[in-house]
Formats: structure tokens, sequence, C-alpha cells
């Protein structure tokens, strides 16, 4: 397994100038980024300091290349499962089953992609709907559960479920599946018209879902694993604060967790590379100062 002081997950703005400083400062720097992001897409960029006009793709492609030349090291891979230690180490997983180990790790992956707008869904998150399976699958167990999406991120959180559930749905909500789910899941295509709910002791929870046709599913928990795993999922997974759409830090982008910090768009706000940078110059000397002091 691979060891690093510090592990950045997202190769953007924040990303990059966190490397820069704690690279600069001799600390073992990995990146690890599925692609160029947001600002990838960008046709220009006119707003940034010190360029009159640039594309987003270049853009990124000179941070990297400037992270790389201070001695970091950039890797491509898309993050799935983040867990803490018993030897205050954080360990991140990725689709192809690698896991890396690092003292210390900072959250960069962009703003978190939108929840599906399907019915009843966000009212009963908590209350049956999840977006983590390993903190939540335990719950379950016995039972028949369903995972949303239809790509690598809802695959790991069928590998974790199947151990413990009964039965396992996947849910593509009329999308086609990118993977191959394991034989003994489910795949249901259908649009979800909506999540419905039953009242119980604690109120009102998670019954299952409606599909389009009229099939209802009898569910204990739906874990919701839609498109790839943003900040806030990740956040969720270590048990780290979030506030809706965005994971909560400190002034120095600090997060709950010891060793875990977090800056760029995922901390919410003005989505902006400026202040992508400015958090990310944040997180990198923070992190720096916490390595240095050897603070547990």
């Amino acid at each position: 397994m691979k060891m690093s002081d510090v592990l950045i997950i997202g190769g953007g703005p924040a990303g990059v100038t966190a490397a820069l400083y704690t690279a600069r400062a001799n600390f073992k720097t990995t990146i690890i980024c599925k692609d160029h992001g947001a600002l990838g897409k960008a046709d220009k960029v006119e707003n940034f300091y010190g360029h009159l006009e640039i594309g987003g793709q270049a853009l990124v492609e000179i941070g990297l290349a400037q992270a790389k030349n201070m001695g970091a090291d950039v890797i491509s891979g898309e993050v799935v499962g983040i867990y803490a230690t018993d030897n205050h180490t954080i360990i991140v997983e990725t689709t192809s089953g690698k896991q890396f180990e690092a003292k210390t790790v900072m959250l960069a992956t962009g703003a978190t992609r939108k929840t599906p707008r399907i019915k009843g869904l966000a009212d009963l998150e908590g209350r049956g709907v999840s977006y983590c399976a390993v903190c939540d699958g335990f719950f379950h167990r016995g039972k028949h559960v369903a995972v949303l999406g239809h790509g690598e991120y809802a695959l790991h959180e069928v590998a974790d479920l199947l151990p413990l559930a009964h039965a396992v749905t996947v849910l593509t909500n009329g999308e086609d599946a990118l993977v191959e789910f394991p034989e003994n899941v489910i795949v249901r295509a259908e649009k979800i018209e909506e999540v419905v709910a039953v009242k119980s002791m604690l109120g009102a929870v998670l019954g299952g879902v409606r599909l389009d046709g009229g099939d209802t599913l009898t569910l204990s928990g739906l874990f919701v694993a839609v498109g790839i795993a943003g900040g806030t999922e990740l956040a969720r997974k270590i048990g780290a604060v979030v506030d809706g759409g965005s994971v909560v830090v400190d002034n120095r982008m600090s997060t709950s967790v010891p060793g875990l910090w977090a800056a760029g768009d995922c901390t919410g706000g003005l989505k902006q590379i400026a202040k992508a940078v400015y958090e990310g110059a944040e997180a990198g000397t923070d992190i720096v100062r916490y390595l240095r002091e050897g603070i547990k």
C-alpha cells in the first residue's frame, strides 16, 4: 500500500495549490484525480490573475505540471472510499481496488453533484436514505436494500452491502448500467416515480420506492451513489460534518475529523478559481504546520 504524508483528492486549483505548499515543504504528496473536472470543460478563463485568457483544460494541466515539478505524485483514479485507521492515518480506496494510506488527506473534489430530483428522496435522508454504505449498511443487515446509481461508484456501494444485506437491488433510474453488477444483484432500469415513506415510532421512515409502471419495491435502505463520489459523500463516509451539499471547515480549512481538510467548491460559497486557490493555500500551510508539530 502506497504511504504518503499528504494525499489530495482532486487535481483542480484547490488541490494543486495545497500540493505546491506541502511538496515544497518536503512532505511526500500524492494527488489522485479522475479528470480535469468542471474547470477542464471551460472554454476560456479571463478572470484569473496573471492570464489575459486561457483555456480551462490548459490551466489545469499547467497546475498539475507545477505540482509534479515540485515533487508531487499525480495518480489517475476515482476515489470511492475513505476511512480512518487506529494508527492515526487515513486510507483512501479507488474504483480499481487500490488503497492509499496517508497521514493527512484533503478533499478538493469540486462541488458535489446534485442529488436526483425524485419525489420524497430528500425528505427521508437519515431515515432510510443514505449516502454511505460502509457507514449505514450495518443497520440494514439481513434486509432488502437498494443502491441508486449505474456506474463504478454504485458498484462499490453494492460490494459493501452484499455481505450484510439479505438482498441488494440496483436502481438505475432510467440510465444504462455502465458496469457489470454481480449476478446475485437485481438491476431495475425503470425511472423512479417516488421514494415512499411509512410511519414508525420514530416518525416517517423509508418504506420503499415506486417505479414507473406501478411496481413498488419494499426496502429497508436506499443508498444513493449517483455519478462519482464528491467531497460531501466522502466526508460523510469518514464521519466529517457536512451541511447540505458542503463540507464544514474552520478558518484553516480543517474538518471535524483529525487529519482531514477540505477546500474549493466542496466547501460551498463562491465557486471561483481565486477562492479555490486561497482555500488550497490555507489548507496546504495548515497541513504543513500539522505535520511539523506532530499533532495527533
